[in-house]
């Protein structure tokens, strides 16, 4: 065969797999992947990830050798060069031995030395880019009163924005939040009066209560501006931090404060700067004109979605510009079980979303059929690559300067070369130059997960997705369905080892949720940038691209919640760099393996079917394989951590909650694992966070009756955030008072305590439990919420103390801790007694007095920490009852 033959045999083949009736309108060939400039940048990236914690000298030393060493292979190159060519008719300068094959083998050699001394090079480059900005962190007087905790005042320079770092639950309240923000020290005044001028990064950390709006008129714009509470409402001026809030980067300010060493080592401050929120920030020079603009950009856009509902209000921002100030954390922590924390990211994607509007789809731009608004619009090549890098330089603006930007911008900018030349293999260079380029401008890239995670991303978009798309096309599947699983199922497989290194977990809903959400992304971020540039010139316009924007919006976060809840959604896996080493073999694996169910279509198809039935895990699939949950389930307490969260069964896919427990996704896995889909009524004992946190978890998708609570309405915060979820379900709210008795399906209970009337419990709000004796099936369950021993005693001298003796089923108070009355437990003498906390929780729940007294009572003790979720379960006669618990093991 010819080589022309071959090469026509190689364009039909391209024709072949391009998806096209009438195939590829330009087939490209491309050759083999060009990595010469790999080794430069992975030697680049480890030598700063290994420098930004050793001292000075070893910066020195390793320039020193790296250079050294170059030097003589560029010396020996150079020497190679110059021994020229051999002479057409003889051999070079009269030597013996010359040969063409040795020739090309001294060639290989020559270039062999110049890629090992340009990588050594590099190495170097970033050892001395690691030291000199490592020297930041020791320079000036601020690590010196860092050690001595000392209390000064210093003239900051904002480097980042505020962000506000998420609430935690923490037993009675959800902690409040803080907003942290990076900066520059530019100068310090010392308590004896001693000024210095420095510039020396720390961690501003601002906690407590501020006092007063923001004053200056710039300040809206900045992040946090138009934050709203958990219900929606516009945070008041009282609000932790809110004036911090809206700084923008490059703002001057003066703050008093402690300054604290730094945690973790290895990170870009020299030292923790705590202010006290009390005292809003003294402004002293305003933002840049730069940073205002994209502050007003960015105010604008969350002012064109104040009027959306929750969750696209929320979200736009963040898939827009990555200002997540507005995402609750229920929220957030669906986004990361699903693996779709990179949408809420600054990321190329962005990016590339809003060139290929322009632009046109890969590998069109340099064709007369090119798509997209710029030919259609007449705009020429040229000037739309001209376009393209001035909607790259506005997004960096607008999405702040910072290093995880530039990364962005970075990946954005591979992604152009990839739309106007096709080649994506071609393109690896790139990447490494980029890499190359951004760890010797900020060496704090070699150790940031995020960096890491966006350049796996890239390179497998680069190199395995292509290949896989063909591979499918091949097999029939249509190609932009072929290049969407591509896409996803490569960066799943590159990405899976380094994620379960950091959250020890890897989901198996991330690859299905990522596709989902794709069609959703595009049409979202281009109505939302459509806004963002229209907001300051015509509000109502950006307004209604918002909402239009809402609708994928909110597509994307109900993918984000299902896939969170689905009880099979994520497997524990071993964390640290051992458990990704074994994931990512494990992944190799199964990529093999999937090459041989390829060829087995009905293999393949079952294999998908088992994986399906392992995440959603229908009830009456695992009563059946699991025994999960027990068939005659009377009672199950959830395991959702340091909480509580439990179910009565009320009939068929019916049940009524008592507590929701911290974490709504937790709540909602747990009520989708029994199947129920009616709740009559959710019972909230008191408002504590680790009781009614996970409410939106009990309310989403299901259709519930009435909400009841406890008359003490504290913590006021908590109150408050029940009753904006139920508003916002449209769902009534009662209050539960002594005496009171209910009955739904098989249940009957009646409301022990507390008592009614206007004056609260002497001790607070643990005390005002509303505490609950449910009969079922023959069985007595006694659910005493969080009563602490004086409402106890109380509810012992109440009329409802006969009706606390021997009991069969326990809800221990207060999670087992040891602040239990000795009269109530031998009264009620419990066949069983079931305890609610979360593994390793640091209360020390539950007492191991607690338990002793318990079992000594004769009472069988679970508990969800070790046994997971417990049921309950009755059968025999109804006079005497069997009583059985069932367990099923943490996840």
């Amino acid at each position: 065969m010819t080589p022309r033959s071959r090469a026509g045999g190689a364009r039909a083949a391209v024709h072949v797999s391009s998806g096209h009736r009438l195939g590829a309108a330009h087939p490209r060939q491309e050759g083999p992947v060009d990595l010469r400039l790999v080794p430069p940048a992975l030697a680049a990236w480890v030598t700063a990830a290994l420098m930004l914690d050793a001292p000075p000298r070893w910066a020195v030393v390793t320039v020193a050798a790296c250079v050294a060493v170059a030097g003589a292979l560029l010396v020996t190159w150079t020497a190679g060069i110059g021994a020229g060519p051999a002479p057409p008719g003889g051999t070079p300068g009269g030597r013996r031995g010359w040969s063409p094959r040795g020739r090309g083998a001294g060639r290989r050699c020559a270039r062999g030395r110049l890629s090992v001394a340009a990588t050594l090079l590099c190495a170097a480059a970033s050892a001395g880019s690691t030291a000199l900005h490592g020297a930041d962190l020791h320079r000036g007087p601020i690590p010196a009163l860092a050690s001595e905790f000392a209390e000064v005042e210093a003239e900051l320079e904002v480097t980042s924005d505020p962000r506000r770092v998420r609430p935690r639950v923490a037993s009675a309240h959800a902690m409040p939040p803080t907003v942290v923000l990076d900066a520059d020290v530019v100068r310090v005044t010392e308590a004896d009066g001693t000024v210095a001028v420095t510039r020396t990064p720390v961690l501003v950390v601002v906690r407590g209560e501020a006092s007063g709006p923001a004053r200056p008129p710039y300040l809206p714009g900045g992040r946090g501006a138009g934050v709203r509470a958990p219900g929606g409402r516009p945070a008041g001026a009282s609000r932790p931090g809110d004036p911090w809030l809206t700084l923008l980067p490059s703002t001057r300010l003066r703050a008093q404060g402690r300054l604290a060493p730094p945690l973790p080592e290895g990170d870009r401050a020299a030292a923790v700067f705590r202010v006290s929120g009390e005292r809003p920030p003294r402004v002293v020079g305003a933002p840049s004109g730069a940073q205002r603009l994209a502050g007003e950009l960015r105010g604008g856009l969350r002012e064109a979605t104040e009027g959306l509902p929750a969750d696209a209000r929320a979200l736009l921002p963040g898939l827009v510009v990555g200002d997540t100030s507005r995402v609750p954390t229920e929220l957030e922590q669906a986004f990361k079980d699903t693996d779709l924390t990179h949408l809420l990211a600054v990321s190329g994607a962005n990016l590339t979303i809003v060139l290929v509007l322009l632009i046109g789809p890969p590998g069109t731009a340099q064709r007369v059929e090119r798509r997209g608004l710029a030919p259609k619009m007449g705009i020429p090549l040229r000037t739309t690559a001209l376009l393209g890098g001035l909607l790259t330089l506005g997004f960096v603006i607008v999405c702040r300067p910072d290093p995880s930007v530039l990364r962005a911008a970075a990946c954005g900018l591979i992604a152009l070369l990839a739309i106007a030349t096709g080649r994506r293999r071609s393109l690896i260079p790139a990447l490494a130059a980029a890499v190359l380029l951004l760890v010797l401008y900020d060496p704090w890239l070699a150790r940031r997960y995020g960096f890491l995670l966006s350049v796996l991303a890239t390179g497998a978009l680069l190199t395995l997705a292509p290949r896989w798309s063909a591979a499918l096309r091949r097999r029939g599947m249509p190609p932009r369905c072929a290049d969407a699983l591509a896409a996803a199922a490569a960066a799943q497989a590159v990405c899976a080892p380094v994620v379960a290194v950091l959250a020890a977990r890897v989901s198996l809903v991330a690859v299905p949720c990522n596709l989902l959400a794709e069609f959703a992304v595009a049409p979202a971020t281009v109505l939302g940038f459509a806004a963002l540039a229209s907001a300051p010139v015509a509000m109502p316009v950006a307004e209604a691209l918002a909402w239009g924007a809402s609708w994928p919006t909110e597509w994307i976060a109900e993918i984000a919640r299902t896939g969170a809840a689905l009880p099979g959604s994520g497997i524990d896996w071993p964390g640290g760099w051992h458990g990704g080493l074994l994931l990512a073999l494990a992944t190799v694996v199964l990529v093999l393996a999937g090459r041989g169910l390829a060829r087995r279509p009905w293999l393949a198809g079952a294999c998908a079917l088992l994986l399906l039935l392992a995440i959603v895990q229908p009830p009456p699939l695992t009563r059946v394989i699991a025994g999960w949950p027990p068939q005659g389930w009377r009672m199950v307490m959830c395991d959702v951590g340091q909480g509580d969260a439990t179910v009565l069964a009320a009939g068929e896919d019916t049940g009524v909650v008592v507590d929701a427990g911290p974490d709504p996704v937790a709540a909602d896995r747990c009520l989708r694992s029994l199947g129920i889909t009616r709740v009559p009524l959710v019972l909230l004992t008191h408002f504590h966070a680790d009781h009614v946190a996970g409410l939106p978890g009990v309310l989403r998708g299901r259709e519930v009756g009435v909400i009841q609570t406890t008359g003490f309405q504290e913590p006021p915060e908590q109150a408050e955030f029940v009753r904006e979820q139920a508003a916002a379900e449209r769902v009534p709210v009662t209050r539960a008072v002594a005496g009171e008795r209910r009955r739904a399906g098989p249940l009957d209970w009646q409301v022990l305590w507390p008592p009614a009337g206007p004056a609260p419990p002497p001790e607070g709000p643990n005390d005002a439990s509303v505490t609950l004796l449910v009969r079922t099936a023959g069985v007595s369950l006694l659910l005493l919420g969080d009563l602490e021993p004086p409402g106890q005693r109380a509810l012992l001298r109440s009329p409802a103390a006969a009706s606390l003796a021997s009991v069969d089923v326990l809800k221990v108070a207060h999670h087992g801790s040891a602040h239990q009355d000795p009269e109530l437990l031998r009264r009620a003498a419990p066949r069983l007694a079931l305890i609610s906390c979360g593994a390793d929780n640091s209360y020390g729940h539950p007492a191991p007095v607690t338990v002793a007294a318990l079992r000594a009572g004769g009472a069988q003790v679970l508990r969800t920490d070790v046994d997971g979720s417990v049921a309950v379960v009755a059968s025999g006669a109804r006079a005497s009852p069997r009583l059985e618990a069932a367990t099923r093991p943490p996840p």
